[in-house]
């Protein structure tokens, strides 16, 4: 699938004593408080966007799609402002200190939240404090990344790193599990005002658990200023000189001096020299007139550390979309799985299964595969690849896109099913009124596994891919890509839909996605989305071969 993989060999700068010392200081209890913490960050927060649709019809007397709309636009943005959370713990703060400032935010958000179910700004004030907690939320990739700086240099911790991705997903998982559907259920039985101050008490705990571990983090990766400006730096250098022949011999090219292995960058080690977008190496091309100014302005001459860091993000940016066509893909579950599950019959015994219930077993998928995978799977990959983490990053994000195309064509494969069981017995009406499919609901229940198995694979890898291959002093950033992906996913998926549905609903016909999905063709809106998924995996396999492993130079 792609070219033998270059380890980096952490995210620290500093010499190789410095290193060992900070392995050596590393406590079990580091990693243990954040993954902990994760979970009482995540539960308040699945908790309140998992039923704040009915929120907002029940107490502020919006219409369904005002309220729905609502509801996307706060998704929305919440899944952008994690980069904002990045750039200042890669620029300014650092992550450890940007994750206490953001806690603390969402305490505030949640506050805010909760005393607006007795406030009379009832509206004004809801709305203040729902955007605090997507903006205090957006802590994923920074504390992702923070989590995987506790980790040091040698073979086992590389191991036991990889493994913290999986594990943090896990974490992720029980925060959703619990968040969907023991929180909901609260503030269903028992009021806004218990519920929602449940969920300020938890991110309270959650602020306390993090603090509580502050003696065993080892937070040793510095701000390394506004990654922005470097990228200007280069661009503006390199088109300055575009006239300048750039050295075969890429010793010739301008980099900082010294044999500790750090760049001009706080915090950053120094990058090997990569032959992929040459262009850019025109501004690591020292002139006659650069030798004649010291200190050179980096805005005509940058290092090949400063130039390798915008050439490795251009190399993850190949990635970076096609997790866009996945995220399109995944979120299916949320729309047109609820579509299928509505008109199918959901009774187990005298109990009616809801068809957004079905999501939950996507997160036991997610919560069995974990411990499967770190457990079973890579020690197995180990062995026969001989790669200490049994797959590369890119391998693993491969294989991911594989089971979602899989669980596309289960979903046209059942839609066929229901189709063929509408067409020989009909519908019936159900006790509240509904009209249902005579074959159960559960029939579902393979692609929601299906689905869980395809982010285990995909999105953790993700989160590992970024991590490894991101500058160090670029790490929450680049780990950010991820959470911007699924967020244009989204925006995809809705797109898609919108011309789907002005392609084929012409002349009088339904079209594939109608009102009543009974009257429609929903399976080939699945065949669709299977051929994407099949068509962005092809890709995939062009851009993983392409793909041209960070190096560094220590």
């Amino acid at each position: 699938m792609e070219a033998v993989e270059v380890e980096s060999k952490g995210s620290h700068g500093g010499d190789v004593d410095r290193r060992t010392s900070r392995n050596d200081r590393r406590s079990p209890w580091g990693c243990t408080s954040i993954l902990v913490s994760t979970v009482f960050h995540g539960m308040p927060y699945f908790g309140l966007a998992t039923n704040l649709v009915n929120y907002f019809k029940d107490e502020l007397h919006a219409g369904s799609k005002s309220a729905a709309t609502s509801v996307t636009n706060w998704m929305g943005t919440a899944s952008i402002l994690p980069l904002a959370a990045a750039f200042l713990a890669d620029s300014f703060l650092g992550k450890y200190w940007t994750i206490t400032l953001f806690l603390g935010i969402c305490v505030a958000g949640y506050g805010v939240v909760a005393t607006s179910t007795l406030a009379a700004l009832q509206s004004a004030a809801f709305y203040a404090g729902l955007y605090l907690v997507a903006l205090g939320a957006g802590l994923q990739p920074v504390i992702v990344s923070f989590g995987a700086d506790q980790f040091g240099d040698d073979e086992s911790e590389r191991a036991q790193q990889s493994s913290f991705f999986n594990w943090f997903y896990f974490f992720i998982s029980i925060g959703s599990l619990v968040g969907g559907t023991l929180l909901v259920w609260v503030q269903t039985a028992h009021g806004w005002r218990l519920g929602y101050g449940i969920l300020a008490l938890l991110e309270v705990l959650a602020v306390a658990l993090f603090v509580a571990g502050t003696g065993a983090y080892r937070r040793h990766q510095p701000p390394g200023g506004s990654p922005l400006t470097r990228i200007a730096q280069v661009l503006v250098a390199a088109v300055r000189k575009r006239n300048v022949e750039a050295p075969d011999d890429a010793a010739l090219l301008h980099e900082c001096e010294g044999d500790d292995g750090v760049s001009a960058i706080q915090g950053s080690r120094r990058l090997a020299h990569t032959d992929q977008f040459r262009f850019l190496d025109k501004a690591a091309v020292e002139t006659a007139g650069d030798k004649g100014v010291w200190p050179a302005s980096q805005w005509r001459l940058c290092t090949v550390t400063q130039v390798e860091e915008l050439k490795c993000v251009l190399r993850l940016l190949p990635v970076f979309a096609c997790g866009i066509i996945f995220a399109a893909a995944d979120t299916q579950m949320t729309t047109t799985f609820i579509l299928q599950g509505d008109t199918l019959d959901p009774h187990l015994g005298s109990f009616r299964v809801p068809a957004a219930m079905l999501t939950i077993f996507d997160t036991l998928s997610v919560m069995i595969w974990v411990p499967l995978y770190d457990r079973a799977i890579v020690p197995l990959a180990r062995r026969l690849t001989g790669h200490s983490r049994g797959f590369t990053p890119l391998a693993r994000i491969g294989v991911g896109f594989v089971f979602l195309t899989i669980a596309m064509l289960l979903a046209g494969a059942l839609e066929v099913a229901r189709r063929h069981v509408l067409t020989l017995h009909g519908t019936y009406v159900g006790t509240d009124g509904a009209k249902y499919v005579p074959m159960s609901i559960f029939w579902q229940v393979p692609q929601f596994v299906v689905v869980g198995a395809a982010e285990v694979f995909t999105i953790v890898g993700q989160m590992e891919f970024y991590y490894g291959q991101a500058p160090d002093a670029m790490r929450s950033v680049c780990t950010g890509l991820s959470s911007v992906a699924f967020a244009l996913g989204n925006y995809v998926s809705s797109a898609l839909v919108v011309v789907v549905v002005r392609a084929t609903a012409r002349g009088g016909s339904p079209g594939w996605i109608p009102d009543d999905v009974n009257d429609g063709h929903l399976d080939y809106f699945f065949w669709l989305l299977a051929m994407l998924s099949f068509g962005n995996l092809s890709a995939y396999l062009f851009v993983a071969r392409w793909y041209n492993y960070k190096k560094t130079a220590d």
